[in-house]
């Protein structure tokens, strides 16, 4: 037997089709008895509803797209899954889509095959695109990226304030030698916290070294890499301190520093960001700014659909990080100074 379609269960229930679909669509015209025998039939037939018709009669789709390049990493797990969580409290379905084709995110946000959308930052979204998302009045919420009109809005980390004050607790601490691993140079956080990393070292007039400024790409073996060709080629400029731009490329840090000989945070000490569940249980555990990740998530879903429901307009929200202290910082001791 092929696909049950409406008709079939129209038949078996001796009612007309559009009473199936009132039944179905809970429109409120029919006798609770009837209503109750037809979706006992529908039940029992195993009838799954041509949703596409559906869409086309509503203009919704209940749905809310996450448009991504990557998913991979505790970053992403955490943030989808507050994402899907909120969206099942508020009635919505959640699709993923890892594309760096700009066309296939263009037609899935404009096409209508989402009632709004989730733009992860490192997406190559360009003033045009937003323009034409504007004109079409697409709801969007962008994530680590600055942008507001009246159906767009933002959730960003305080990366600037968090890099900042990282490093200024690495100062206080009594190292002057700071090195920074950074991200992806063309995404914000990354961007943010470096500035934050330069501000401090200005402010309280320490050297600004572009030797100290490495590629981590956000990545474990990335940065154990980075920080092992640093060594083998900066042998007397060993810095006291390295601030990580996240937990996982602090850890690939201290598995370069370890392989080299020194000590965490013995030595030299260590600092990460997002506070990943990994970093309390490393050796040593990871001193870390704490990034509000499934907040995050939860606020993004949050926004959307309440512009989707036309009660509030695109708004920028800003999340401050916390710095956690453990085991892979210390107060510089003299006679351990690597240098």
């Amino acid at each position: 037997m092929g696909k049950i379609t409406i008709k079939d269960v129209a038949r078996e229930a001796g009612v007309s089709i559009s009473t199936v679909s009132n039944a179905l669509n809970d429109v409120d015209v029919l006798n609770p008895e009837t209503k109750s025998h037809v979706l006992s039939v529908a039940k029992r037939l195993n009838y799954v509803p041509n949703l596409n018709g559906k869409l086309l009669k509503s203009g919704k789709t209940k749905m809310l797209g996450f448009f991504t390049t990557s998913v991979s990493g505790p970053y992403f797990y955490i943030l989808v899954e507050s994402m899907s969580r909120e969206c099942d409290r508020l009635g919505y379905g959640l699709n993923v889509f890892v594309t760096k084709d700009k066309q296939v995110i263009m037609s899935n946000i404009l096409g209508g095959r989402v009632d709004g959308a989730i733009i992860f930052e490192e997406l190559q979204i360009n003033q045009k695109d937003i323009a034409a998302m504007e004109k079409g009045k697409i709801k969007a919420v962008f994530l680590d990226r600055v942008v507001q009109n009246e159906t767009m809005g933002s959730i960003i980390f305080d990366s600037y304030i968090a890099g900042y004050e990282a490093t200024k607790y690495l100062i206080s601490l009594g190292h002057k030698k700071i090195a920074y691993i950074s991200g992806v140079d063309t995404m914000f956080d990354s961007v943010q916290r470096r500035e934050g990393y330069l501000a401090a070292l200005r402010e309280f007039q320490l050297p600004i070294d572009g030797d100290y400024i490495l590629q981590g790409y956000f990545e474990e073996e990335g940065s154990y890499n980075a920080v092992k060709s640093f060594l083998h080629l900066h042998p007397g400029k060993v810095p006291n301190a390295f601030l990580a731009g996240n937990d996982v490329s602090a850890i690939g840090c201290i598995r370069a520093l370890k392989s080299h000989g020194y000590e965490v945070p013995q030595d030299i000490s260590v600092v990460g960001f997002d506070d990943i569940d990994i970093a309390q249980y490393f050796t040593p555990p990871l001193t870390t700014v704490r990034n509000q990740i499934a907040r995050q998530g939860m606020l993004v879903v949050e926004h959307l659909v309440r512009m989707i429901q036309k009660k509030e307009q695109g708004k920028v929200q800003k999340l401050a990080g916390e710095l956690v202290v453990r085991g892979s910082s210390h107060v510089k001791i003299e006679r351990n100074d690597p240098v």
